[in-house]
């Protein structure tokens, strides 16, 4: 098993909208196709999407597949010109996605990939989502505990 990368679709607080799983080797921008193409049926279950964030890795034709398949504008956050490149600073919408991953990290099944299939390890995603979600749901809906006097 040579690895896998994860292409994430996640909204603007880094919850999971959809997820592609690839071999390694394949480039970011042919990746994003793969998401582009498997969105193309999910696409009008998010009929508010209308704005998506991208790093430098997805500039070329992914924008204007984009905006022709699915109505979207792809926006790339790219770092300031004034800025070294071995120098890090945050850059704005970048760090959501990367938060996302690192919440995966935490899931002992998503540390390594154990899977064999594609679909499994994204299966595998969704489930780690899911159970994440879950929990915070749990969380905001549980009585909280006041002092009686």
């Amino acid at each position: 098993m040579n690895g896998r990368k994860r292409h994430l679709l996640v909204d603007t607080q880094g919850f999971l909208l959809k997820v592609v799983a690839s071999a390694a080797d394949v480039q970011d921008r042919d990746g994003a196709r793969l998401l582009t193409h498997a969105l193309r049926l999910f696409g009008p279950e998010l009929p508010r999407l209308t704005l998506v964030w991208a790093d430098a890795a997805y500039r070329g034709p992914l924008e204007q597949e984009l905006h022709d398949q699915l109505g979207w504008t792809l926006e790339i956050v790219a770092r300031p010109d004034d800025q070294p490149k071995t120098a890090f600073r945050v850059q704005p919408h970048r760090w959501i996605v990367e938060r996302t991953f690192a919440w995966f990290g935490g899931c002992r099944r998503l540390a390594k990939d154990y899977e064999y299939q594609l679909e499994s390890s994204e299966a595998m995603i969704y489930a780690a989502m899911s159970h994440l979600l879950l929990r915070r749901l749990r969380r905001l809906t549980r009585p909280s505990s006041s002092p009686s006097g």
